[in-house]
This record gives C-alpha cells, sequence and structure tokens, in this order.
C-alpha cells in the first residue's frame, strides 16, 4: 500500500476549468472520502487519480512515483464504480479472478487470490453462482473482490453504493469499514451521501466548482466549518443561516439582531465590530424548544422519526428554521414555538463567507 499526493493539478475541458488547482497528501492508509455537489469535480478528480481521465497541469504521485504518464492498469490502483460492470454468463469466481487471468497469472496463484478475497468478504458460498442469482449487496462485494485481487496500492471508489436500497447501504458501509480495517489499505471514496462520509471517512475532501473548500476529520467540518459553503453542506439536516447584525459587543459575547430577535453568540472580542453584517449558523440539533428562547415562531411541518422530532419553523421575521428536538415532542403544525440556543453553539460567518468563531 502507498499514499497518495496530489499537487497543484487542473483539469480543463477545452476552455473550460473543472478542476483548479488542487492540492492533497492522503497518508498510506487512510480512509479519504471526496464530498460536494453534482458537477464540483469530484469523480473528474477520482478518475484522474486512476488515469482513465488526463491531467492538464500538476502532478499525481503514488507513493514516490509520479503516475501522470502511467497507463492506468500499471498506476497501482484498483476502482470500484458505482454500475458493478460483472459478466453476466461467468461465475463468481471467475467474476473476481477475470483480471487476473487476462494478466497472465499463473492458476494456482489466481485460485489463491480469489479464495483470499471470497473470505476477506464472507462470500465464499457465493462462488458458483451467477450474477443474476445474487442480490444488490452480494454483487457489490463481487465488485470489491475484483480490486482486492489486485492487490492495489490505493483502491477508489466512486459511489459505490448510490444504487442499493437504504438497508443495504447500511449493511454495506459497515463492510467497507470493515474491509479498510482488514486490509490496511489506502482508500478514496466519492459520494454526495452525508452519512457514507461522515462514518466513513477518517478525512473528508469538501470540493466545490473544482476547489477544495475544506480537509479535516468529519468532526473537524462539522464543528468548525471553515465557510459558509462547508458548514450549509456537511451535516444533515443542513445548518441553518440566518443574516445577522452586530448590535453589541460585551468581552467574548457579541448581540446579534437575527430572525426578528437578539441572540447571543460567543466570539473573540476583536473578530466583530458594531454594526456588522454578518451571517449567523445554528445547526437543527443546538435548537432548543424554550418558553423563553428569543427566536419565535410558528410550526410549519413536524416529523415524527421515532428518537427525535424534525420541526420546520417559521420565524415572526420571515425567516425558515429547522429544529431537531430530541425524543417525540408533541409540537403541532400551526402551533406557536419558542426556540433558544447555546452562545456557545453558534457560528459566525463574515461577508467574504469566512468562519469568525
Amino acid at each position: 500500500m502507498a499514499g497518495l499526493t496530489i499537487r497543484s493539478v487542473c483539469k480543463n475541458y477545452g476552455d473550460v476549468p473543472v478542476i483548479k488547482g488542487i492540492d492533497l497528501d492522503i497518508a498510506h492508509g487512510e480512509f479519504v472520502v471526496f464530498v460536494g455537489p453534482s458537477g464540483c469535480g469530484k469523480s473528474t478528480l477520482l478518475r484522474m487519480i486512476a488515469g482513465l481521465e488526463d491531467i492538464t497541469e500538476g502532478t499525481i504521485a503514488i507513493g514516490e512515483r509520479v503516475v501522470n504518464e502511467v497507463e492506468p492498469r500499471d498506476r497501482g490502483v484498483a476502482m470500484v464504480f458505482q454500475s458493478y460492470a460483472l459478466y453476466p454468463h461467468m461465475s463468481v469466481y471467475d467474476n473476481v479472478g477475470f483480471g487476473l487471468k487476462l494478466a497472465g497469472t499463473p492458476k494456482d496463484t489466481r485460485d489463491r487470490k480469489i479464495r483470499d478475497a471470497a473470505r476477506v468478504l464472507q462470500m465464499e458460498h457465493l462462488l458458483d453462482r451467477k450474477p443474476a442469482q445474487l442480490s444488490g449487496g452480494q454483487r457489490q462485494r463481487v465488485a470489491i473482490g475484483r480490486a482486492i485481487v489486485r492487490e492495489p496500492d490505493v483502491f477508489l471508489f466512486d459511489e459505490p453504493l448510490s444504487n442499493l436500497d437504504a438497508t443495504l447501504r447500511g449493511d454495506m458501509r459497515m463492510e467497507l469499514a470493515r474491509l479498510h480495517k482488514d486490509l490496511d489499505a489506502t482508500m478514496i471514496y466519492v459520494t454526495h451521501d452525508q452519512v457514507e462520509a461522515m462514518t466513513l471517512a477518517d478525512k473528508i475532501v469538501v470540493l466545490d466548482a473544482g476547489v477544495v473548500q475544506q480537509v479535516g476529520s468529519p468532526l473537524e467540518l462539522y464543528n468548525n466549518p471553515a465557510n459558509l459553503f462547508v458548514a450549509g453542506f456537511i451535516g444533515a439536516p443542513t445548518m441553518n443561516l440566518i443574516e445577522a447584525t452586530v448590535t453589541g459587543v460585551d468581552g467574548g459575547v457579541a448581540q446579534l439582531a437575527a430572525g426578528g430577535a437578539s441572540v447571543p453568540v460567543q466570539l473573540r472580542p476583536e473578530s466583530v465590530q458594531i454594526g456588522d453584517m454578518v451571517t449567523l449558523g445554528i445547526r437543527p440539533h443546538a435548537l432548543v424548544a424554550d418558553p423563553q428562547g428569543p427566536l419565535r415562531g410558528t410550526v410549519q411541518l413536524v416529523e415524527q422519526l421515532g428518537n427525535e422530532t424534525v420541526l420546520r419553523v417559521r420565524l415572526t421575521a420571515g425567516h425558515e428554521l429547522t429544529a431537531v428536538l430530541p425524543g417525540q415532542a408533541t409540537h403541532t403544525t400551526g402551533a406557536p414555538i419558542a426556540l433558544t440556543i447555546d452562545p456557545a453553539a453558534a457560528h459566525l460567518f463574515g461577508r467574504d463567507g469566512l468562519r469568525l468563531t
């Protein structure tokens, strides 16, 4: 296995830039997830690492070797796609070992690698079946097994679970996490799914319009988003963002006029001045129902999830926000509600969109 180094990498399609000077360091054994909205460049970057897309500028190195001009089959990577791409007339055994057969791997070595991969993926009992006899999750295991037998330096996954239903996605997330630990493998994973990113990643790379917005652990990005884009993208439900004005600063607490209320926020005293226009960020789980709370409005929507209740609230000033309350809250649509927030749980962003607190 090996790490990966990306330096000043760009990709243009004609005159249109889609990857705009990305620098990343991925250590050996890390599980790194690329996230971002559709069209942000995450799959393109993954395909550039795999050698399926040319690099316009910059370098990609796997271990100590620059691979810009190296053919995909010689890069030491294995890619698992969203589509399983299994040969329907072949057994699981033959599908997993087909690449090795093409490469001229001796039969006994090929057999050992196929059976080792099947054992790791707990699919030894499936080796004689055809793809039509498998569930979606089992087919994805076969596709992953095909990657494992190549013994690559880096595993690349391009939204591999998006074709599965919710239950199977959960099961396969656990399988991938276990696989990563068992193989001590370097893995790079593309997804738009928040839960996949937060639960699988050692490190998340947030992309937007071909630019890296922030790199960090899942909790670093959740607790300390670098800018408004990351704040609005990481977390489910998404962070509430309300335009506000600083009305007072006293020590480490600023008073904000936000959502028709006066809201206190903890921050460095030098971060803002009275009159500054800012954006207040509030995680839905940080809001608490409180009869004396400053944020007052009307419940627009109630979603009972059993262990928690999601409320959509329209404030008196017209802003809408989402609150997630613990347990089975009794609020009803159309009822008045008052909410409060711990000043230490608030996030604040300047007019340039960068984090202030």
